[in-house]
């Protein structure tokens, strides 16, 4: 039975009328990597995946296994990294020095800066490939992200507003922030801070991710303006895999969240938590089908890349 194909039309539209939240996971950073490419810490054309990244750290690190339950777990090794080889400075440093570079902006991230509506973009990547995408475009929009590392923030989410270089701290609820003529992008597992590395922010160790699900638990990792946004649309997720347990526990708090999201006494169609929605990803297993539609998202197996030409075509260029 052949594989379905995306309802391109259905996606287009929803785009056009600002309907869709673009959720970009790790493999929408690799937009344009060439198929056959190897990553090392000298590449500057494009970014390394997850398992790559990991490899590099564990051998930085001197990890004592060679298998590769532990050497391709990126939040396992980093923290082995941060706590047993060196510390999180160092950690903060490497990742740093791995981030700052101007690698090769991608498809996906060009073809959302090319929209002709204001977007609410989610991303769990630290790169800055698509904040650079808005900027080639001359377009502004506002950063949001999630802050680690500084205990005075550890209750806040950071505010970068349309060009400025320092983000201002505000309290997930009061973010005085909605969606009107200008994009939003939010880091939700932090942001590389190239000017300056003062604001550099990483959710990457294991006890990075049980901080960050806490905080979700609480109701203190994600603005409730964002909330009330996720709530009343559908998601587009490009480049997740739900292999690894802390996306799927993501998921599952953000489910709950939406659910307990209260936008009105009584919801409209549009503001329904069980609207159907989007995920494109190449090689999806079995599991991993059947995990997407048990949260209502339909998975198709494909490149981004490729996924972006046909959506590019449908929406007329």
């Amino acid at each position: 039975m052949p594989e379905p194909e995306p309802p391109y039309g259905i996606i287009a539209n929803q785009l056009k009328q600002g309907n869709v939240i673009p959720f970009l996971g790790a493999g929408a950073s690799l937009s344009g990597r060439p198929a056959d490419a190897k990553w090392d810490d000298k590449t500057k054309s494009f970014l390394p995946t997850g398992r790559e990244l990991a490899h590099q750290l564990a051998d930085d690190a001197s990890l004592p296994s060679t298998d590769a339950f532990d050497r391709d777990d990126l939040s396992k090794v980093s923290s082995y990294y941060a706590e047993v080889s060196a510390d999180r400075a160092a950690l903060l440093g490497t990742l740093h020095q791995t981030l700052d570079r101007d690698y090769q902006i991608g498809a996906i991230h060009r073809f959302l800066a090319d929209a002709d509506v204001p977007l609410l973009i989610v991303t769990t990547n630290y790169d800055d490939l698509i904040e650079r995408a808005f900027q080639a475009k001359g377009k502004s929009y506002h950063l949001v992200a999630y802050p680690t590392d500084k205990d005075a923030l550890k209750a806040a989410v950071l505010w970068w507003q349309p060009g400025a270089t320092e983000p201002e701290p505000h309290a997930p609820k009061s973010l005085p922030l909605s969606l009107t003529d200008t994009t939003i992008i939010y880091k939700m597992h932090g942001t590389v801070d190239r000017q300056t590395s003062k604001w550099d922010s990483y959710v990457i160790t294991e006890e990075d991710y049980v901080d960050f699900l806490a905080r979700m638990t609480g109701q203190t990792a994600i603005p409730a303006r964002l909330m009330v946004e996720f709530r009343k649309r559908r998601f587009l997720f490009l480049g997740y895999g739900l292999r690894d347990w802390n996306l799927r526990v993501m998921l599952r708090h953000l489910k709950s969240a939406l659910s307990a999201t209260e936008t009105s006494a009584t919801p409209t169609p549009e503001e329904r938590e069980d609207l159907r929605s989007w995920a494109i990803q190449r090689n999806p297993s079995e599991l991993e089908r059947a995990l997407w539609l048990a949260r209502k998202v339909n998975i198709y197996d494909m490149e981004i890349d490729a996924f972006v030409d046909k959506l590019r075509e449908k929406m007329g260029g």
